[in-house]
């Protein structure tokens, strides 16, 4: 991308001015060299965003940020309901509610590499990964109904957890008001028996060794230190989220000049929030996110029975879970002024900083947990918010490297098994049921991790505790 068209606010800030039809700035998080290898499209779908009615303050996207279906990914963007704002499924995504969970062991490396290989193999076994993959569950109606409602909640009274992980998950792993009827029974299909399941993509469950520490204050209290092995966990609602963005965009974009709306672009098809339609898809997104939310407590509860069978040493807990792929309802100051908005984050994290009442107890005087999640042979990070009071970007920071080629480009570049020998060589262990999986998430076709979140802090978007090393992952 060229700089044409963007002024330079600092070295990790870029504006766009509001010009007709644009109805506030585009605001872009990144150094220069970030920006510049940006693809056009990213420039193009922000501006558009900017165009949405209802929209507050400005358009937003992350350090991470690449074209997407709609919002670029790593885009955020409130809209006020009470002023004739939108909500869109091109603003959430296809794969709703999907996010990142890390999982504290209490081992050290050294007590960890011993059982490498055995944990690579068993976790390969016993974790249900790749494209259309099913799982141990086989769930009815009436109980994906109770899951779409109870998310992790419901997941732990079924015996998959403890209680104590709750308080570690956002939204205390229960994300409120959700409307099950409003998912449509083709959705509940393609559910039925994927709870506990990775999926494909970029999907994957990784064990990984604290490498670096950058913030020991905090990493104290988060109880991270050089050295400790973690588990990260990223994957999505599935077929279900897929289902429901499928369903709604549709919906959206035949329904747009029922309301008035002229689209910039039909993948940024939306509702008033306000209309019946709006607040059916919100409904069904927020039952999409409890459905996530129960794929990562049942993914942790079978983390947990393989690490007790080969190291019934570990003491597996939450550190914490959070989407990024949701539309929220939240509080924010607009001009000195509390206002109730609806914050789309598509491929980007809450990053909500020390004392804010959305933070749990244990975690409230450092800030929220931003889990960003690298690619399967670079690392990965844990940052904190910045800001109590959401003061950049809504409270918002990136979620990943993003990527800087396309899944087709990346496999026609490279073989999945030379990958996965290349990675064993460095002593990290891919385990997958696609190889062609494997080749489209070469770590090649990502930006690197490291400049995306050493931009993000230079943004003050978050603040970097810990850096993550990859042992073993464990690919959809």
């Amino acid at each position: 991308m060229d700089l044409d068209g963007w002024e330079r606010v600092s070295a990790t800030e870029w504006r766009i001015a509001p010009r007709a039809p644009m109805r506030v700035a585009a605001v872009l998080y990144a150094d220069e060299a970030l920006l510049r290898a940006m693809d056009e499209k990213v420039r193009q779908q922000l501006v558009n965003v900017t165009r949405l009615p209802g929209i507050v303050e400005a358009a937003y996207a992350m350090p991470d940020a690449h074209w997407g279906y709609g919002f670029p990914i790593g885009g955020v963007a409130a809209f006020d309901a009470d002023a004739g704002g939108v909500v869109s499924a091109g603003g959430v995504g296809f794969d709703i509610s999907c996010g990142v969970r890390t999982v504290l062991t209490a081992l050290r490396r050294p007590q960890f590499e011993p059982h490498q290989l055995a944990l690579a193999n068993e976790l390969a076994r016993a974790i249900p990964a790749g494209m259309g993959r099913g799982g141990y569950l086989h769930l009815d109606d009436a109980q994906l109904g109770e899951v779409l409602t109870g998310g992790a909640r419901w997941a732990v009274e079924h015996g998959y957890g403890e209680p104590a992980d709750l308080l570690r998950i956002e939204d205390g792993g229960q994300v409120l008001h959700a409307k099950p009827a409003c998912v449509s029974p083709r959705a509940y299909a393609r559910m039925r028996d994927q709870l506990g399941t990775l999926g494909s993509g970029n999907h994957y469950l990784e064990i990984q060794a604290v490498s670096e520490i950058y913030r020991p204050e905090v990493a104290e209290i988060l109880e991270l230190h050089r050295d400790d092995v973690v588990v990260s966990i990223h994957c999505g609602s599935r077929g279900l989220g897929h289902q429901i963005g499928t369903d709604y965009l549709q919906e959206m974009v035949h329904a747009a000049p029922s309301f008035g709306l002229q689209l910039p672009d039909r993948e940024l098809a939306c509702a008033p929030i306000r209309s019946d339609l709006g607040q059916r898809y919100l409904g069904a997104m927020r039952a999409a996110s409890n459905c996530a939310l129960a794929n990562r407590q049942v993914l942790t509860h079978l983390l947990r029975e393989v690490f007790s069978r080969l190291l019934p040493a570990a003491t597996l807990r939450v550190l914490y879970d959070v989407s990024h792929n949701i539309c929220k309802e939240e509080t924010h100051q607009v001009d000195g002024a509390p206002r109730r908005l609806f914050v789309h984050r598509k491929g980007a994290t809450r990053a909500f900083g020390p004392g804010h009442a959305d933070v749990p107890d244990a975690l409230r005087t450092v800030g929220q947990p931003v889990l960003i999640g690298g690619s399967m042979g670079t690392g990965s990070f844990v940052l904190v918010g910045a800001h109590a009071d959401g003061a950049r970007a809504f409270g918002s920071a990136c979620h990943g490297a993003g990527r800087s080629m396309s899944r087709t480009g990346a496999a026609k570049r490279w073989s999945g098994r030379q990958i996965v020998a290349q990675l064993a060589e460095r002593g990290i262990l891919i385990r997958s049921p696609s190889m062609r999986g494997v080749a489209e998430e070469a770590p090649e076709a990502y930006k690197s991790i490291d400049q995306v979140v050493d931009a993000a802090e230079a943004a003050q978007l978050a603040h970097k505790v810990a850096r993550l090393e990859p042992l073993v992952c464990i690919k959809g």
